[in-house]
Formats: structure tokens, C-alpha cells, sequence
């Protein structure tokens, strides 16, 4: 291994490659910074390029681009509550309101120190433990998927606001609009209305930036005189003591839990973010804070997020199975070069393999230097008025939700779902539940059918086997012991005299 490290090192180390890190970076930066436009979109835009170039540099062209993007989501997502990408999702939930506090150098400074940790410990695990964890994301069958889809739904409650009602009828709606286009499992059309758009079903892209980024749009469009955040000159503190007090726990399990949910085939950083950010509630002593814009609700997901952008390179390199939609098409570079990702690569090309391990751990490295000059310069944008602003967000909204899928209908439901997050907003209906719904319904959904399935119809399934088990008491436990602890705290100020 460590002269397979050393060699990686000395590939990368090369001028031409260092070079083609720097500029994948950038791109990736610039990339993910723009709504609507994600790495996995780079990636195939670029894959064509490569065909030409030698494998070492193509690969680290694309890595870095896919490894950078998910950071630099969390940037437009900080600044203009419009995540750049669908893994800065849950980064909008204390992002934003961080930035609207006038602490948007502090958001971006642990954006970009979370994503960078996360990013380096995704990479140490893919380097030392890539065949360990690949057995691991075996025993993952489909009661595992159920469990850990229904173990994530469980923090609505903490999503809510303190309203669990509204909380619910939220994740109900997210939960509603995942069941539209095909069925995964007979191809059945399900509420298309003979619409042949929705047989794809209605993508996460124009309902996130509609409820978020347009709905944000019409509520200071509505305001007679806008304050606009310029935010000054913002001063990105990558590293404050204070801060890093505050958030190194929800790093180190956010990380961790990044990289498991990264190496579980189809499963990707957005739903590792989400989860990652319910967990940080979870386990937080202050939930009531979450959402209202702390250093630990960016932290969670951009934490997260990266560890599972890495991890989801474990099952392609180490089984030649892609463990997200950026890494699909990372396998058809490898087939565009000839080469199958599998055990046997490491036999036959072990230098780009490590080649590959040691540009990604540059990759995150150039994330925590180049990032704050790119924001730098990125944020010179927030001086314009936002009668202008405004405007220019909603275009490259427009544009990016359009070519996500070449479709005028996606454009039609971003502004749908633009107007019903503004009229959500107004009667105080939570949104980040819709988004937990849209993220795990499909996952739910089509592997509690698969189960029923393997047991021809047993619903014991669920609960024989070790791991779904284990997450689903995990999950009956994280609902009933809010439920107790309230009752138990009602009961005692009864005792003590206290009003509730």
C-alpha cells in the first residue's frame, strides 16, 4: 500500500496534474456555486474530453470537479437560501439564516472547514478500508434500505418548528410527491395525468429551488422596501476556536455517518446530508435552535455531504458498482478508457488507482485554499440591489432547472413550487419536511416493497435481520422519547408548582 501511495503521490505531484487539479477545482467551485448546476452535470459534460487525454490526468480532471462541487453548493446556498447543488440541501436550513444574522463569513468558514474534513476522512477511509467497507455495503439488502429511510423520517418532529401537526402534513406532502412518474417496481404510471413529463416523476431540482430559492424570491418581491445583505466585505474564517468547540462532535459523526451512507449503492450525499443534519438534532441538547442559524446545522451536512461525495467512490473502485449518479458516470470513464473498476484493477492498474486516492485527498486540500479568494470573488455579487439581483437569481434558476433535464416542464413546477413555498411560509408550514419526504420516499417506498417481497409477503423480515432491526428500534426509540421526556417534565412542574 505504501508504495502504492508513494507513487500516487509522485503522479499527482506532477506539474501537468497538479495544473489539471487547480483548474478541476475551480471549475467545480464555479459549477456548484451556480444554481441548478451540479457535478454530476460537469461531469458528463467534460467526460467527452477526456477520451483523449492519458487516464491519470482524465480522472483526476473529474474527481476534483465532482469532489469540489458539493462544497461550492453550500456557498449560493449560505447567500441566497438557493442551494447550488442538491447536496447543499440541508445547508439552506442554518445557512441562510446565519448569513441574514450578518454571520455569513462565519457560515462559509465552517462550510468550508466541515467540507474539507469530511472530504479527508471519506479519503482515508477509501484509501485503508476500501474492501472492508465494501463487504460492508453487501450486507445492505432492502429491510436495511427500509430502516435507514424510516430511521431519517423520524426527525420531522425536530424539522417542525414545535409544530409536529404541520410538521407531519409536510413530510406527507414531500412523501405524496415522490410517489409521481413510474413505479419503480411494475412501471406503472402513477398520478401523470397523461402528462408524459411526470413519468420521470418530478425531480428534486424544481422543487428544491422553487420552495427555496423562488418562494424567497416572491417574499421580498412582496416587501415595500427590501434591505439588501450585501454582507460588506465578508471575512471567511476558516478556522475559530470557539466555533470549532462547537461543531468538532457533529464532525466526527457526521463524517462517519457521510462515509457509511456514501458506500451504500444509489443511496448519495443528499440523503447523507439530510441524515446527517437529523442526526445532528437528534443528538443536539439545544433542538430548538436548529434552523434558526447555528455554526452545527451547516456543519452537519457539509460534513456529511463530502464524507459521502468519497465514499461513494468505495463500491465503484473496489466492485465496479457505482454508489451515486456522479460516480455512474465516473464508471463510464473507466469504460470510455478501457478499463473496468472491479478487485481486479488494483492487480492491473494499481498506480492510477492511487493516483486517483491521493488527487482526491489533494482535491480537499485545495478546498480549504482556494476557497475563501473564490468566495472572495463570488460574493462581490451581494452588493448589487436586489431589484437587480433578484431577477438574475430567478434567470439562473430558470436555466439551471431547464438543464437538468432539457424540460420547459420542470421550469413550470419550479414556479409552482415557488408560489406554494411562498404560501407555505405564510402559514408557517415548515418546509424542510417536504424536502426529508421527496429525499427518502422513493428509498422507502421501493425497498419496503422489495422486502415483502424476499419474504414473500412476511413483514418478520424487518425484524430478523440484525442490522434493520437495530435502526428500526433506533428509530421507535428516537419518536417515543421526546413523547416521555415531555410527559416526565409536565409531570414534575405539576409537582413542583410550576405553570406549563
Amino acid at each position: 500500500m505504501m508504495e502504492g501511495l508513494l507513487g500516487g503521490l509522485s503522479s499527482v505531484l506532477q506539474p501537468v496534474n497538479l495544473l489539471i487539479l487547480v483548474v478541476a477545482t475551480l471549475i467545480g467551485f464555479l459549477g456548484g456555486a451556480i444554481p441548478g448546476i451540479s457535478g454530476t452535470m460537469l461531469v458528463i459534460i467534460l467526460l467527452p474530453i477526456t477520451y483523449t487525454m492519458d487516464p491519470a490526468a482524465a480522472f483526476l480532471l473529474l474527481t476534483a470537479i465532482y469532489a469540489s462541487s458539493v462544497f461550492s453548493g453550500s456557498i449560493s446556498a449560505i447567500l441566497f437560501r438557493t442551494p447550488g447543488t442538491p447536496e447543499a440541501i440541508a445547508t439552506v436550513f442554518d445557512g441562510y439564516p446565519m448569513a441574514q444574522k450578518g454571520q455569513a463569513g462565519t457560515a462559509l468558514g465552517v462550510s468550508i472547514f466541515s467540507s474539507a474534513i469530511g472530504g479527508l476522512i471519506g479519503t482515508i477511509f477509501l484509501i485503508f478500508l476500501t474492501p472492508l467497507l465494501a463487504q460492508s455495503a453487501l450486507k445492505f439488502s432492502s429491510p436495511e434500505y427500509f430502516a435507514l429511510a424510516v430511521l431519517g423520517l423520524t426527525v420531522v418532529a425536530s424539522l417542525s418548528g414545535g409544530d409536529l401537526i404541520k410538521g407531519l402534513i409536510a413530510v406527507l406532502i414531500g412523501l405524496f410527491l415522490a410517489t409521481f412518474g413510474l413505479d419503480a417496481l411494475t412501471g406503472t404510471e402513477r398520478f401523470t395525468f397523461g402528462e408524459p413529463a411526470l413519468l420521470s416523476g418530478i425531480g428534486l431540482i424544481p422543487v428544491l429551488i422553487g420552495l427555496f430559492a423562488i418562494s424567497e424570491f416572491l417574499r421580498k418581491s412582496r416587501e415595500q422596501n427590501v434591505e439588501q445583505k450585501s454582507f460588506g466585505k465578508i471575512k471567511t474564517k476558516i478556522f475559530e476556536i470557539e466555533i470549532f468547540k462547537r461543531i468538532y462532535k457533529v464532525i466526527a459523526r457526521s463524517s462517519l455517518l457521510g462515509v457509511f451512507i456514501g458506500i451504500l449503492p444509489g443511496v448519495g450525499a443528499t440523503t447523507a446530508s439530510i441524515l446527517s443534519y437529523s442526526e445532528a438534532v437528534r443528538w443536539s441538547k439545544n433542538k430548538k435552535e436548529y434552523g434558526t442559524g447555528i455554526p452545527e446545522g451547516v456543519s452537519a451536512p457539509e460534513t456529511a455531504n463530502n464524507a459521502a461525495a468519497v465514499g461513494a467512490m468505495v463500491p465503484l473502485l473496489a466492485l465496479g458498482i457505482p454508489g451515486s449518479a456522479t460516480t455512474a458516470v465516473i464508471l463510464g470513464a473507466f469504460i470510455l478508457h478501457g478499463m473496468q473498476p472491479g478487485p481486479m484493477l488494483f492487480n492491473t492498474n494499481k498506480e492510477l488507482m492511487y493516483t486517483i486516492f491521493i488527487g482526491i485527498l489533494v482535491a480537499n486540500l485545495l478546498i480549504l485554499i482556494l476557497s475563501k479568494p473564490f468566495i472572495r470573488l463570488f460574493s462581490k455579487i451581494t452588493v448589487i440591489p436586489y431589484h437587480i439581483m433578484g431577477p438574475i437569481i430567478v434567470i439562473l434558476c430558470t436555466i439551471g432547472t431547464f438543464s437538468v433535464r432539457n424540460s420547459y416542464f420542470d421550469v413550470m413546477i419550479m414556479f409552482l413550487f415557488g408560489i406554494l413555498g411562498y404560501l407555505f411560509e405564510k402559514i408557517k408550514l415548515p418546509l424542510a419536511p417536504i424536502i426529508l419526504g421527496l429525499v427518502l420516499g422513493p428509498i422507502g417506498e421501493a425497498e419496503f416493497r422489495r422486502s415483502l417481497e424476499m419474504s414473500s409477503g412476511d413483514y418478520s423480515v424487518f425484524f430478523t435481520r440484525p442490522i434493520s432491526v437495530t435502526l428500526l428500534a433506533i428509530a421507535l426509540i428516537a419518536l417515543i422519547f421526546p413523547l416521555i421526556k415531555a410527559r416526565f417534565r409536565k409531570k414534575n412542574d405539576e409537582n413542583t408548582g410550576i405553570p406549563t
